[in-house]
């Protein structure tokens, strides 16, 4: 390998015949990096510093290294020192870039104004998505979002400009999308504030989903905590064809590993049936790894990743990769923690759920698994779309299926929708012709936003609480996610797959095998989908919506209405008062799964995501209380009445009175929204103790100050009884790995001691001191 790094020593953008495309000038002999100046100043690629860590933690380790662990720790602040052992010490990397999307990129930003700082310090972008509800259609329901939002968008665009922060418009698309057509290159190492982030995987990215607060600390240029992850390998064979897609892949691993079998982990993807995965089926694969509690997931670099960077104007970078490609795919006989083998020749089409997204059937099975679980089998509404399935690809193969059926003059039984993942897929489908298609089959075609998939569906077909099954292509079904309607049973399933059930308009249709019957009676099998990796022309980029930060953005004034319901500066939270904390409240005691949907709920919710005390109205309304087997419904006990979560925690923090909340297994699993640690903190929580916590949670719980921790026995969770107090020990001498112990005194006086294990490390039980770790970041800038 060349010990030098090839120089591509000037990006620019050029604007020609309505096409936004990257040049590249090109030194190959001078020993430079390679510039992306046409996003954010300072933004580089160095692929050079890259393989030098990585030698350097080679030699020290004395092993073959997995791809992951090469990204992983070739980003290390110091690969000479830092003690590394997968699943155990705590890592401190330098990332390359931040991304945000902008339902989080308001408390991020907020925090980041808190910091004082004037610049950030590494490459950072703002993306629009997740404020545009679906209601009517695209340009209808984006002229909507942005009147509602005004105040939003022009915070984030003047904070942007202020701060140095790119930012892409509403109309964009998607964050993840963006990413990949953008900002992901093999080698990069990106943390974005939205738990899809690893999506950029599928090009051979390490993008990992974090809360604000940790963008923040990248922002500002301190180094990044994670605790070194182990890797999962899954190692491909055969070849994907026929009816089976990318999407089928992580749905078959969601099954193996569940909800919380990949935490803690990188999925690392390998071996001789990679190369029969487009890049955009790559990407499809990773984003979904979120639902297995995965760090991330990742594939090495091949033709595929090549091809697509080629297409979306990054050839020179291409080139690059290729020269360090050693750099981009594991070391021969590198070690994984646990490995998964799938013959993608044998896989079959998969869809899973409802209410989980580990719960996989083939598509086969499901009809009769359907009659047999007393989950309805008509079709209400098929999605496709999202961050997960909205390629090009996944576009053209769902029109393919589309086009049999109008030739035979079928239209879908099923409602319909599609979301183009981003302004250039959606202008180039348009282009092509899929749109119409799928226009013309019954679809509607929705924003570039994220949509349904999140909760923004204005769905009017049912009643809430009316038992009714969607199918989708997007990543997530838990309970009342798409529509707030509990009684949706909502399945994950393909784009290809969504298209033929909402066709059928039944579950019990089997694609591979069944018939449809057209309007005079003939019946037709549908003949398997078939769709070009990529536009065979360019692709077109519609219309221009990104807007560059200035190189002075001082003079930009970033205003925040004292009396606005949707923005809210922030306070510093206390201080540890240098105690024990005693006698507190069981706020809750939460029975079974609790995501953080079930903690801050997202759909009509969001408009107050830059609104601390205005979005803690909804601090875990979702959680199903143990005592009763209720939602949002506790029991005071100051004053015996029941009332919703958030009121009775109001009521306690007037009164003075601290709480924790008690919790079940792989607790805060799901999005990586950090409003589900920011809420427990404002209204007056000290701790949460669970059996288990999914690892973005856990992460964001300890930035905000509150302590995350575990049952030593599990069984101990029985012990609690909602209006017992509980006292948490030992913190004078609060340590890494040393556990805490709890007294919990129960109301007949009788008490018992317990013992709370903890994954703080040091620079963690300094946020716990100082309150928070912006206010640590503050302390330490004095």
């Amino acid at each position: 390998m060349a010990s030098y790094c090839m120089t591509v020593s000037r990006l620019r953008l050029v604007l020609g015949d309505g096409a936004r495309r990257l040049h590249v000038t090109a030194a190959l002999n001078a020993k430079a990096k390679v510039s992306m100046s046409r996003f954010e100043p300072g933004s580089s690629i160095n692929y050079e510093a890259l393989n030098t860590n990585i030698n350097i933690v080679r030699k020290r380790l004395n092993r073959p290294l997995t791809l992951s662990e090469k990204i992983v720790y070739g980003h290390l602040d110091n690969p000479h020192e830092q003690d590394i052992e997968r699943g155990r010490t705590y890592l401190r990397l330098r990332p390359d870039r931040v991304a945000m999307q902008d339902a989080t990129a308001q408390m991020a930003m907020l925090q980041f104004i808190s910091s004082g700082l004037p610049k950030v310090a590494v490459p950072s972008t703002i993306h629009c998505d997740h404020l545009i509800e679906a209601q009517i259609g695209g340009a209808e329901d984006l002229q909507r979002a942005k009147e509602m939002n005004h105040e939003v968008y022009n915070f984030l665009a003047t904070a942007g400009a202020k701060y140095g922060v790119g930012f892409w418009k509403p109309g964009s698309g998607i964050i993840h999308q963006i990413i990949l057509e953008n900002y992901a290159y093999p080698g990069v190492m990106l943390i974005g504030t939205d738990s899809h982030t690893p999506n950029g995987g599928g090009l051979g990215s390490v993008c990992i989903g974090v809360g604000g607060a940790d963008a923040v600390d990248v922002m500002a240029g301190i180094p990044w905590e994670l605790k070194c992850p182990k890797v999962i390998g899954v190692k491909l064979t055969g070849a994907l064809s026929g009816w089976t897609s990318p999407k089928d892949v992580i749905l078959k691993v969601a099954g193996i590993l569940t909800v919380k079998g990949g935490t803690g982990a990188i999925v690392e993807y390998h071996g001789p049936g990679v190369d029969s995965i487009s890049c955009t089926g790559m990407a499809t694969i990773c984003n979904m790894g979120a639902e297995i509690g995965a760090t991330t997931s990742i594939f090495p670099y091949n033709h595929r990743m090549k091809t697509y960077l080629d297409k979306t104007g990054r050839a020179e970078i291409a080139e690059l990769a290729d020269e360090y490609k050693e750099c981009l795919v594991p070391d021969p006989g590198c070690q994984y923690d646990q490995l998964i083998e799938i013959n993608l020749s044998e896989l079959q089409p998969h869809i899973n759920g409802p209410f989980t997204p580990d719960l996989a059937h083939p598509v086969s099975d499901i009809g009769a698994v359907a009659e047999k679980s007393g989950w309805p089998l008509e079709v209400k509404v098929g999605l496709i779309g999202s961050c997960t399935n909205s390629s090009y690809e996944d576009m053209g193969r769902a029109a393919s299926l589309a086009k049999q059926a109008l030739d035979r003059g079928l239209k879908c039984k099923a409602q319909f929708t599609v979301t183009p993942g981003s302004e250039q897929i959606r202008a180039t489908i348009e282009r092509d012709g899929y749109a119409q298609i799928l226009r013309d089959v019954g679809g509607v075609v929705l924003a570039n936003a994220c949509g349904p998939c999140i909760g923004q569906w204005d769905r009017q077909d049912v009643k809430k609480g009316e038992k009714n099954t969607i199918v989708t292509s997007f990543n997530r079904n838990f309970t009342a996610r798409n529509d707030a309607n509990p009684a949706t049973h909502a399945f994950v399933t393909s784009p290809e797959i969504v298209t033929a059930l909402a066709i059928a308009g039944t579950l019990n249709f089997n694609p591979e095998k069944d018939f449809l019957t057209a309007p005079n009676g003939e019946k037709f099998k549908l003949v398997p989908p078939t769709g070009d990796e990529l536009p065979s022309r360019d692709f077109d980029p519609g219309q221009d919506t990104y807007q560059h930060p200035p190189s002075d953005g001082s003079g930009v004034s970033v205003d925040v209405n004292p009396a606005s319901n949707r923005l809210q500066l922030l306070e510093p939270f206390d201080k540890w008062s240098g105690k024990d904390l005693e006698n507190m409240a069981i706020l809750i005691k939460v029975k079974g799964k609790c995501t953080t949907d079930h903690i801050s709920a997202a759909g009509p919710w969001l408009k107050f995501r830059g609104h601390l005390d205005n979005i803690s109205n909804n601090m875990l309304i979702g959680a199903v209380n143990s005592e009763n087997d209720a939602v949002n419904k506790i029991k005071n006990v100051l004053t015996g009445e029941y009332g919703g979560v958030p009121d009775v925690a109001r009521h306690y923090k007037a009164n003075g009175l601290s709480w924790v909340v008690v919790g079940d297994e792989n607790y805060g699993e799901g999005s990586s929204r950090e409003h589900a640690a920011l809420e427990p903190r404002h209204l007056g929580g000290r701790a949460i103790i669970v059996k288990s916590f999914a690892r973005i949670h856990e992460t964001n719980l300890k930035k905000q100050g509150l302590l995350p921790l575990t049952f030593n026995d599990p069984a101990d969770y029985d012990k609690i009884r909602p209006d017992d107090k509980i006292s948490i020990k030992g913190l004078a001498t609060f340590a890494p790995g040393k556990p805490l112990t709890a007294v919990i005194t129960h109301g007949d006086g009788s008490q018992d001691t317990i013992q709370l294990n903890h994954s703080f490390n040091e620079t963690q039980i300094g946020w716990f001191q100082s309150g928070s770790a912006l206010n640590r970041m503050k302390d330490l800038q004095h």
